[in-house]
């Protein structure tokens, strides 16, 4: 049975019966269950009840999903509702917050808006989960399931077989290190050693996840933040397409990452770790024509503000706030990872072969 007092705190779109806004469910699901951490680019409602500005649990978000407004940072699916649609789940992942005992076997949502592998990270804005309370969250959920099963050798083959994403990383940079008035980190820190700094801690908390039982574990590398319109405005491009002093301060960090990955899957053979390079998925596709402003307007911190009017064709917008994909974009991003379109997209290899291994 897992021990929650674990030491966690110092430790193209292809033709797969998929179109916009629709997905067709066929059989049951690929894998077991699918456990997702991360921040607001995951985040499905974790943050509703908290004490804090990261929530977008009210109108124009969630306007294109199916549900109305839950909490997503989209107008629509976000990346990791696309990729349970692709492992073939026929209800999304519920949240941490809100999940039953009925529910907790095929998986649970932890990431929360504004976290960071960071615990400071995102503080200024107010309550959040970081990476570190989310394992240990998990940890609370592993026990709960060893405990409905009640067969231990059953529920750790259980867990090796399901799929663990994680995104998370962006704030450490957007609201820590890119933010000097609230946080020290980019006076004590050059970006090449808080890149490596990041990582370092990363690497525990991913250990940490195989602790608790993850052999199939979905590592998603940073973005291009300094192309987000939030960025953009804040710093200026000086004649660049973006900030591209953040975009290099990001490229650090995903390769300390990518070497991460490697060395992971080196030291733990019966796990499978891999890399989703999210900058190449993201910037590799000039030819879209999408726009990369944003769909709706905006308040000071990059978020929609409150029923304000949105572009009329979200499927035109990479953006749909200051730092958030529309939901065109992230199916873009999650059939991608699933079925990559470039050795760069996905290493050692994509979400598809991960799951038959």
């Amino acid at each position: 049975m897992a021990n929650c007092k674990l030491n966690l705190f110092p430790i193209c779109i292809l033709s797969v019966f998929i179109k916009f806004g629709t997905f067709i469910i066929v059989g049951k699901p690929i894998v077991p269950c699918y456990f997702i951490f991360g921040d607001s680019l995951v985040d499905s409602g974790n943050n509703n009840k908290l004490k804090t500005a990261a929530k977008a649990n009210y109108p124009p978000y969630g306007i294109d999903f199916p549900h109305g407004v839950t909490g997503r940072f989209t107008n629509g699916r976000t990346q990791a509702d696309v990729i349970g649609e692709l492992l073939n789940f026929d209800e999304y992942i519920p949240t941490y917050s809100t999940v039953t005992d009925q529910q907790i076997s095929k998986g649970v949502n932890y990431a929360s808006g504004a976290a960071g592998i960071r615990d400071e990270t995102g503080s200024h804005l107010g309550g959040r989960i970081s990476l570190d309370m989310q394992l240990h969250n998990h940890c609370t959920t592993v026990s709960r399931i060893f405990k409905l099963q009640q067969n231990k050798t059953f529920t750790n083959g259980y867990l090796h077989k399901c799929i663990y994403l994680v995104n998370i990383g962006s704030n450490d940079y957007i609201n820590n290190y890119l933010k000097p008035t609230y946080y020290t980190t980019s006076h004590i820190y050059t970006t090449v050693k808080y890149a490596k700094v990041l990582v370092r801690q990363y690497s525990k908390q991913l250990k940490t996840l195989y602790d608790l039982g993850g052999r199939k574990i979905v590592v998603f590398g940073l973005g291009p933040i300094g192309c987000t319109p939030a960025e953009i405005s804040n710093f200026g491009i000086d004649g660049e397409s973006c900030v591209e002093a953040i975009n290099d301060a990001v490229k650090q960090f995903n390769g300390n990452l990518r070497s991460l990955v490697d060395k992971l899957n080196l030291n733990n053979p019966d796990a499978k770790f891999i890399f989703i390079n999210l900058t190449s998925i993201a910037l590799q596709r000039p030819g879209l024509g999408l726009s990369n402003g944003p769909c709706c307007e905006v308040r000071a911190d990059g978020q929609c503000i409150k029923n304000t009017h949105i572009c009329p064709v979200r499927a035109l917008s990479i953006y749909y706030d200051g730092f958030h994909p529309t939901e065109i974009a992230n199916t873009i991003i999650a059939t991608t990872s699933f079925y990559s379109v470039s050795p760069n997209d996905a290493s050692p290899y994509d979400i598809s072969h991960l799951i038959r291994q």
